[in-house]
């Protein structure tokens, strides 16, 4: 048992809680951010903070489902699982803020995401699904798609990127599609994040005022306010035609950030039973030292300059 009066131990203790806070900045970092949004436009964010989640409760619950998350996908390697999330929804929905929560706590090697770019020239000529397919897991892998083959009837159909008969083409092949990649073993679960017409203008709001966030706003996403309505009609034709026993759509209402990413991850770890893989016991060697081994120094030109 630790001596609490013990100065070695408390420098360990104390090591220990700096190393445990240190792992929750980057959390709070993107919680500020929340917040700092908030501040450009506060008469706008009054306006919700009402019904604002309490911050000890997400925290505590995020890291729990954090932790969950890091059970699963122990599961998910040690079986040689095959994982499939599609993120949908409209521009500033807050996909990618779950995103990140989700990976945030896990190994890249087990989970990436797969965040495509407008097709190439190569791409347009090849079967529509192509693309995708090649981002699909191989066994142990878990891939997060921040938009995905659904671009076909979202925003390709409502900017006029494709034609109604690509449209059409695609609801006849999606079904079958996702149907093939289940039976084959995928699990494949599809998320649509929903938000209101007010937070969306919200939204947009904030990353006009702040010069850290108007990378976000492209010029399609400013059409998209415009066309509000054609995206809503897209957005009903896609969830009535390619909702399907084999993979369902789950809607997260999104409006409020914190209960979305907190809804939306506790509903995922639902989708794949798992249980914990037992790891083995880690024991730390001791360090081999050598005495004709000296530490070469460092030249004083190559160290970063201590600023802070």
């Amino acid at each position: 048992m630790m001596d609490d009066h013990d100065p070695t131990n408390a420098a360990s203790v104390d090591a220990v809680r700096r190393e445990l806070l240190d792992s929750l900045d980057e959390e709070l970092e993107m919680e500020l951010e929340d917040e700092r949004l908030d501040h450009l436009d506060p008469a706008a964010a009054s306006d919700r903070d009402g019904a604002d989640l309490d911050r000890r409760l997400y925290f505590r619950e995020l890291l729990r489902l954090q932790h969950e998350l890091v059970r699963l996908q122990d599961w998910v390697q040690t079986q040689k699982l095959r994982v499939v999330v599609v993120f949908e929804g409209r521009h500033s929905a807050g996909k990618g803020g779950v995103i990140k929560r989700i990976t945030q706590r896990l190994n890249p090697r087990v989970c990436r995401v797969a965040a495509l770019p407008a097709p190439s020239e190569r791409e347009r000529t090849q079967w529509y699904f192509q693309r995708y397919v090649s981002h699909l897991p191989a066994g142990g892998e878990i891939v997060l798609f921040d938009r995905s083959w659904y671009n076909r009837a979202g925003v390709e159909r409502v900017m006029g990127f494709c034609t109604e008969a690509d449209v059409e083409e695609f609801f006849r092949s999606v079904p079958a599609f996702e149907r093939m990649l289940v039976r084959s073993g995928i699990v494949l679960v599809k998320y649509w994040f929903s938000i209101t017409d007010a937070e969306q203008a919200f939204r947009f709001r904030m990353r006009i005022d702040d010069p850290l966030k108007q990378w976000k706003l492209s010029p399609m996403d400013v059409e998209s306010r415009r066309r509000w309505e054609d995206y809503t009609r897209a957005k009903e034709d896609m969830l009535a035609r390619t909702h399907i026993p084999e993979a369902p759509w789950w809607v997260v209402a999104a409006d409020d950030k914190k209960r979305a990413r907190l809804n939306c991850i506790g509903h995922f770890l639902t989708q794949i039973p798992y249980a914990e893989v037992p790891r083995p016991a880690v024991h730390l060697p001791d360090r081999v030292r050598h005495a004709d081994y000296e530490r070469a120094p460092i030249p004083p030109e190559m160290h970063v300059p201590a600023i802070y």
